[in-house]
């Protein structure tokens, strides 16, 4: 055989072999959960307005499937808030062979959709961060304390302030988000007996910081005057109406409430912005989330530490992130460096705050 004969069969072998490589890892013969093999884990995220879900539960996600399963594989998507395309996702997972669902739905209610589908095909679902009914696990923090918290520090720092009473602008979160519908529960509780008076409210359409901003730039002919504070559910929807705030000429600033401790929030909370931000571990969360899937994956039941309808759940609890413990939470915790926070245009902040040092 020639040398050329010899490269042509040399070649052709390695293409059949690379041809069988490509189909064993492509093919989707609906039985991998059974077949003791490498399990496919898909996580899907609804959006990324909300810097967390990229800078962090991805991140974090991912080190602790690893950790968990080495040789799992991750499916990842994210939807860009668009529950259609969260839906096709989902269905593009599941084509793939994934054996457990990690979801964290764009609007919970289209979401009973994916889980019916991904239960027609014997494969479990986790509400990941947000509920969704028919899950098989949820994982998420306590989300009407959550509320609670943001509105009892509002109304905590008001009242240190010598404030008793004034008009609040309450910016919720997503209407479809059942999240959203829990911290706007838990918000009301605290501040409809607070003294205060919500004097406007809006439900912000797909957390958009932009719609926020809008909406009240909208109110503040209307509400400037006597307005004392800023319920806000998130740090997005923070920065929107911080943002139209001093747009308007609003000085000095009202306390906004956040979540989600965001770093554009953090560095807000240093330089006096805005009051306060929820820290939700994500850390834990992800962890919790990847056990789970891996445990599912392999037909075992995942720990839980209680039940949300009926549903097998871990619930953490969300700590309120101020100036007074941004070293002992988020930067404690591994979330931010210092350096990352104290920027140059920070830096004399940060130093009156005392976090000019790990």
């Amino acid at each position: 055989m020639s040398v050329s004969a010899s490269r042509l069969v040399g070649l052709g072998i390695a293409v059949s072999a690379l041809a069988v490589s490509l189909v064993a890892c492509g093919s989707d013969n609906g039985d991998s959960g059974s077949s003791g093999g490498a399990k496919k884990i898909a996580l899907l995220l609804p959006e990324s307005k909300t810097t967390r879900y990229e800078a962090l539960d991805r991140p974090l996600f991912t080190e602790a499937l690893k950790a968990a399963c080495a040789d799992c594989e991750l499916i990842y998507s994210n939807a860009d808030q668009d529950a259609a395309k969260q839906q096709q996702q989902a269905e593009a997972a599941l084509t793939q062979g994934a054996n457990v669902l990690v979801l964290d739905p764009v609007d919970g209610k289209a979401a009973a959709a994916v889980v019916a589908s991904a239960k027609s095909q014997n494969v479990p679902v986790i509400a990941y961060d947000r509920f969704i009914d028919g899950a098989n696990y949820y994982v998420s923090f306590e989300n009407e304390a959550v509320g609670k918290l943001q509105a009892q520090t509002l109304v905590d720092t008001l009242k240190a302030a010598g404030k008793t009473s004034g008009n609040l602008a309450m910016i919720n979160g997503a209407p479809t988000d059942p999240n959203a519908a829990d911290f706007k529960k838990g918000a009301h509780s605290v501040l409809d007996s607070s003294g205060f008076k919500v004097a406007a409210e809006f439900d912000t359409p797909d957390w958009s910081p932009d719609k926020a901003q809008a909406w009240m730039e909208g109110q503040l002919s209307a509400i400037k005057n006597g307005l004392v504070g800023v319920y806000a559910a998130n740090d997005g929807t923070a920065g929107g109406a911080i943002a139209a705030l001093k747009g308007g000429g609003v000085t000095p600033l009202p306390p906004v409430t956040g979540q989600d401790s965001e770093l554009a929030a953090i560095q807000r909370i240093v330089a006096g912005d805005q009051a306060m931000t929820i820290y939700k571990a994500v850390k834990p969360q992800a962890e919790a989330a990847a056990k789970g899937a891996v445990a599912l994956a392999k037909g075992d039941k995942p720990e839980s530490t209680t039940e949300k309808s009926g549903i097998p759940s871990t619930i953490l609890d969300p700590v309120a992130v101020t100036k007074a413990n941004i070293k002992d939470t988020v930067v404690k915790d591994g979330i931010y460096k210092v350096s990352d926070i104290c920027t140059t245009s920070f830096a004399a902040a940060c130093t009156a705050a005392g976090l000019s040092s790990n």
